[in-house]
């Protein structure tokens, strides 16, 4: 093996909530150096940024740090992988064109060393959340996203910046974990395996620093966040390793 598989996702770069925003974006990016030069890929798992709306000749404002960064280690020849979440999936082709990352917008199954990965941020992901759900969609609706494209930066970041801070992470709210028949993701796992053998799920958007081993054999690994704390995940060839940063 080349190098080190490196998972970490729901970094929330803005977020004015937890630890402050500008030093989180310097402890991101003082991880990126730290790991890139072992690391034969990198994946970001979703959330990346708190809001992200990226119009035709605009993007928002600040994040040049991590953005300077992801570009050198993409510049060096080390795949970046962007998965969008709910709070960022209106990226455009910024991020690619511009920082070479490689974006994902749904769950994505890789095999390393022999071993089966399945990827994902996570949202909507095994809920029956009606409401949730039609959220989801509206989000992602293409015609309603060529509407809110129409406003003017200001109003259109402004809107999403204070949608941000009045949810569920803005709030300051964290969710414990639920057991095996009702965390979502979980249950989404399991209905996987009926059809494919997976060894391992990584998922984002919980906010939970945790590993879970399946009946069934697979480990469930939810990276965590780095509003409060700052935790990844670390493939070496023969273990998939949860981590925190000091």
């Amino acid at each position: 093996m080349a190098g080190k598989i490196i998972f970490a996702s729901d970094f929330h770069l803005g977020l004015n909530t937890g630890n402050d925003p500008l030093e989180r974006e310097k402890k991101v990016v003082k991880w990126l150096n730290e790991v890139a030069p072992e690391a034969s890929e990198i994946f970001l798992v979703g959330d990346i940024f708190d809001f992200w709306w990226e119009y035709r000749l605009v993007i928002p404002r600040g994040f040049t740090r991590f953005l300077g960064s992801i570009s050198a280690i993409t510049d060096s020849g080390i795949p970046v992988h962007f998965f969008t979440g709910n709070h960022d999936m209106w990226v455009n082709d910024y991020l690619s064109v511009e920082c070479g990352m490689i974006i994902h917008t749904g769950p994505l199954i890789r095999t390393f060393d022999g071993k089966k990965f399945h990827i994902a941020h996570g949202e909507g992901l095994g809920s029956r959340n009606t409401g949730y759900k039609m959220l989801l969609w509206i989000f992602r609706n293409k015609p309603l996203r060529i509407l809110y494209s129409a406003l003017h930066p200001s109003i259109g970041v402004g809107i999403g910046h204070k949608w941000s801070r009045n949810s569920r992470l803005g709030k300051g709210i964290s969710l414990d974990f639920l057991g095996e028949d009702k965390e979502d993701l979980i249950k989404y796992s399991k209905s996987i395996l009926e059809n494919e053998s997976i060894d391992y799920f990584i998922y984002g958007h919980r906010h939970l620093a945790l590993t879970y081993r399946l009946k069934e054999g697979s480990l469930v690994i939810y990276l965590g966040d780095w509003v409060r704390d700052g935790s990844f995940a670390e493939w070496n060839g023969t273990d998939l390793i949860l981590k925190r940063v000091p």
